[in-house]
């Protein structure tokens, strides 16, 4: 199985998540994502092809799980899975993330 591994910049975009919920009064909505996406994440080690390609770029090893608002984009190689960026899902990507 394939550990993951969070990149700072999705560490950041989960903590923007939930401070932008917090600024919004509305800190169970930004806690209920927060555990969605990470029971989401969670998974990817039993199913890593799971999420599509990430159609801006078309590499195989750079795919997202959609998670309507968000894309948890993730990096798969043959020692582990990177979580790369948590990201809107209307924005198209870019790398870097930020």
């Amino acid at each position: 199985m394939l550990p993951i591994l969070f990149a700072e910049s999705a560490v950041q975009d989960l903590e923007d998540i939930r401070d932008y919920y917090l600024e919004q009064q509305l800190p169970e909505v930004g806690d209920r994502f927060l555990e969605e996406i990470i029971s989401s994440v969670v998974e990817l080690p039993v199913h890593p092809d799971r999420g599509r390609i990430v159609p801006e770029f078309n590499r195989p090893q750079l795919r997202e799980l959609i998670h309507p608002p968000f894309r948890i984009v993730y990096h798969r190689d043959k020692s582990r899975l990177r979580i790369v960026c948590v990201w809107r899902s209307e924005r198209l990507m870019r790398l870097p993330c930020r």
